[in-house]
């Protein structure tokens, strides 16, 4: 997902996104303890994604959105 496709979103469409992601880490990192996860670098993609989404609401929370 691309940065400029975050901007795009609404509010609310952020704050779902931002559930499923921090959903999606949780099961990748329980996967990851069971030995069950194949690819391991998709618990930073998905944190780098947690975080894209974070900045962007932090950005609208600062300009007073």
């Amino acid at each position: 997902m691309k940065v400029s496709e975050v901007r795009a979103m609404t509010s609310v469409q952020l704050a779902k996104e931002l559930q499923t992601a921090n959903r999606e880490l949780f099961d990748l990192r329980l996967k990851a303890s069971t030995k069950q996860l194949v690819n391991h670098r998709d618990i930073p993609k998905t944190r780098k994604k947690i975080a894209v989404i974070q900045t962007i609401i932090r950005e609208r929370e600062l300009a007073g959105e």
